[in-house]
């Protein structure tokens, strides 16, 4: 039997990158997947992409109203949820010296406020048992000059996966976090060459992960096969906070 066949998965942000990557393969696994992007034509590519049972939905996480919309469309259709992935994001260079009070609430808006209320909408739908799958980033245990802010709110979502599973223990509900390393994706592709050559060279397998592998972390947490892991972070990162 595939590993999360009967369940029913939503992946927030998972219509390009990390999280189109775990979109597919909870699709091939066997679950119902919903997945969301704030553009019609992410959604569009990438249900061409994606074999299995994939619905999309056009929404933007950041906006409570929308998490709402959200959950009442997967609690009319399909009744509850096994699986939340929380994997929106933003990254974006700016030195101490540079921050502006708009670069500062764009990320803490997406990267922490964002997967607060939208784990808050989703609990009247998990079962126990269900998993909860932050993305989280090694950047919240390393510096990474220019990206002051961005590890910020990456070590908060890192904290926050510590307290929802005190919270949500007695509950059966799990929350870990998948931390990737450099991942070959669009927003890598967007930092300087200076910082992806830095961060590449330090990789002690010497490459950037792929999307699909940080994918099968994602698979492993949420599927049945992690039921006594919780609070825990993964890294995916080809040892380079490990070694």
């Amino acid at each position: 039997m595939s590993r999360l066949e009967n369940k029913v998965a939503v992946v927030l942000g998972g219509a390009k990158g990390i999280g189109l990557a775990i979109s597919q393969r909870f699709a091939s696994e066997g679950a119902t997947t919903w997945f969301t992007s704030r553009r019609e034509e992410e959604l569009a590519t990438a249900s061409r992409k994606i074999s299995g049972i994939a619905k999309p939905l056009r929404a933007d996480v950041s906006q409570n109203e929308e998490l709402a919309d959200i959950m009442d469309t997967i609690k009319s259709t399909s009744g509850h949820l096994d699986v939340l992935v929380i994997n929106a994001g933003m990254s974006e260079y700016a030195r101490l010296d540079e921050i502006s009070e708009s670069h500062y609430e764009q990320i803490f808006g997406l990267n922490v406020r964002s997967p607060l209320f939208a784990l808050q909408a989703a609990l009247p739908l998990l079962k126990p048992g269900a998993s909860v799958v932050l993305i989280g980033s090694i950047a919240d245990v390393i510096g990474t000059e220019g990206y002051g802010v961005y590890s910020a709110s990456k070590a908060a979502l890192r904290s926050f996966a510590r307290t929802w599973t005190r919270e949500l223990a007695a509950r059966g509900i799990r929350v870990n976090v998948v931390a990737p390393g450099p991942v070959d994706t669009e927003m890598m592709a967007a930092a300087s060459e200076q910082v992806r050559n830095g961060l590449t060279s330090a990789i002690p397998l010497g490459r950037m992960a792929k999307p699909e592998e940080v994918a099968n972390a994602a698979l492993f947490l949420a599927s049945d096969e992690s039921s006594y892991i919780a609070g825990a972070e993964i890294c995916v990162d080809g040892g380079l906070t490990q070694v």
